[in-house]
């Protein structure tokens, strides 16, 4: 039997909590043996209040040192609060046997790196938080393309639902991948999810506050199949191509023609969810004359070609 101790902690996001406490208990069920005994623990062995909910705990620190396996939920996005508030968990890692297992699900990564027990290995988190990560952390070698890592005793996973994915995996490696398939099917779970770039928007959070500039991006929702250059863009907001191209950067963080880019692959994926619309017709409706240039494009920008993103959307209907 695998002892599991999740972490529970001020900011631990209780959906994460549940989900993973659920996954290892349902296998035990679906097992017909208890594989996983599965334990909560807190700095202090008390309560711990998650706003909403009261999380009674089996233990403190001690839990830990016992388990086999320890995993540390969701902990949300406000980083510098969750790492003073857990010093004391960071000090306990940084000594824990090295044979232990440790798993982070989403923003939890950051407890483990800040541990120092990422350096010089892979892992990943959530996707809007790699460029706070790799400042943080840049000993560590983030994939965030990954919906989750394992790299020696360390696990990381995503964002959210890829703390499942991570789960069902740990299931694997301890219950075998038959009973880990067995549980996904029971959560009605796909686990052929591809890559975590694949959930990341394609266009940024904008910080435009120039009102031209915002009337660009709107009217460029419209206009994005037509044959565009910077010149005519410019001609909308009323200036010259190279003040455009710099008031451009400086509000999406990228060039016109990557943004226009990014526009087009993104309408095409609302496109290609109408199954009775050839590539070819897809490629033209959102502005690209020829298929191969629209296939390399949305592999570049979706990790995946247009006729797998197609396949794949079939195949979660079915």
């Amino acid at each position: 039997m695998l002892d599991v101790a999740l972490y529970v902690c001020p900011q631990t996001v209780c959906s994460s909590l549940s989900m993973a406490g659920d996954a290892f208990l349902l296998a035990n069920q679906l097992a017909g043996q208890a594989l996983f005994r599965v334990r909560r623990f807190s700095l202090d062995g008390q309560t711990v209040e998650l706003g909403f909910a009261t999380i009674r705990v089996d233990g403190g620190l001690e839990i830990a040192e016992q388990a086999g396996l320890v995993l540390l939920p969701a902990t949300g996005s406000v980083i510098e609060r969750t790492l003073a508030t857990n010093a004391a968990l960071l000090t306990w890692l940084d000594g824990r046997p090295a044979t232990q297992q440790l798993a982070s699900l989403c923003s939890s990564a950051f407890i483990l790196a800040a541990a120092g027990l990422l350096d010089g290995r892979r892992a990943t988190t959530h996707w809007s938080l790699a460029d706070a990560f790799r400042r943080r952390f840049p000993r560590v070698r983030l994939d965030i393309d990954e919906l989750l890592t394992h790299d020696g005793h360390l696990l990381c996973s995503g964002g959210a639902q890829a703390g499942l994915d991570l789960c069902l995996y740990l299931i694997g490696l301890h219950g075998g991948d038959w009973l880990a398939q067995q549980v996904a099917s029971a959560l009605v779970f796909d686990t052929r999810r591809g890559r975590q770039s694949r959930f990341a928007p394609l266009l940024p959070e904008l910080s435009v506050q120039e009102g031209s500039l915002a009337s660009l991006l709107h009217w460029l929702q419209k206009h994005h199949a037509e044959p565009l250059d910077l010149h005519r863009l410019a001609e909308q907001v009323h200036c010259s191509p190279r003040t455009l191209l710099r008031r451009f950067k400086a509000g999406t963080g990228l060039t016109p023609n990557e943004y226009l880019q990014r526009l087009r692959i993104e309408s095409a994926r609302i496109a290609l969810r109408n199954p009775t619309t050839s590539l070819e017709q897809v490629a033209a409706q959102v502005g690209y004359a020829d298929r191969a240039t629209f296939a390399k494009l949305f592999k570049q920008l979706c990790g995946e070609t247009p006729g797998a993103f197609r396949r794949r959307l079939r195949e979660a209907q079915a």
